[in-house]
């Protein structure tokens, strides 16, 4: 018994699995003619298939021959950059400058609508509180012409009398209640009458 084997190594100079697995080396190596051994059984099993069941026309899978194997590897595959994209710059320009000097022609006509809108405001308003006044003066000339004093002197202004007794007519069946008379007395001084004219 030799220092590896007491120490548990092999030649290579790995230790042995204690539990009975394979090193490393060991799963390499099988690991490689595995992957051969089934890609040979894969096509030979092919190649039977084709012999024993032959197709013909379009259906055809794979020539009734052998299959040729090719010792050149395939090259490696990779993802190629994308073509360089060349956009002409001046349009870009010139869309951005027309969006911006759109934008501020279109914000100045709307603050311009916005003042002339609110001088037309301020007009009407001056003119409401005008009229509003003209209102509360002739609302006060109505309330002092309805005033009993005025309404009489107004009436005697224009010749009007006082009537003695009051006559009625009854609508329903047109009887007249009271004997009506022509009202008596003279016409006041002031009014168109009395004076002549």
């Amino acid at each position: 018994m030799n220092v590896n084997q007491r120490d548990g190594r092999d030649a290579v100079g790995q230790r042995a699995p204690r539990s009975g697995g394979r090193t490393t080396a060991q799963r390499t190596t099988q690991a490689a003619t595995a992957g051969t051994d089934r890609l040979d059984r894969r096509e030979e099993t092919r190649a039977r298939g084709a012999r024993e069941f032959p197709t013909q026309g379009s259906a055809a899978l794979r020539p009734a021959g052998g299959t040729r194997k090719t010792d050149t590897t395939a090259p490696r595959l990779r993802v190629a950059p994308p073509p360089p994209v060349s956009v002409p710059q001046a349009p870009f320009v010139g869309l951005i400058l027309v969006l911006v000097v759109g934008g501020v022609l279109g914000i100045l006509a709307v603050n311009t609508k916005i003042n002339e809108n609110a001088f037309k405001l301020e007009r009407l308003q001056q003119q409401q509180a005008k009229l509003d006044v003209d209102q509360q003066q002739l609302e006060k000339e109505i309330a002092d012409q309805k005033a009993p004093g005025n309404l009489t002197a107004n009436a005697r202004k224009i010749g009007l009398v006082e009537s003695g007794e009051l006559a009625y007519i009854r609508l329903p069946d047109g009887k007249v209640i009271g004997v009506p008379h022509p009202a008596e007395g003279a016409p006041a001084i002031t009014s168109q009458q009395g004076n002549g004219g």
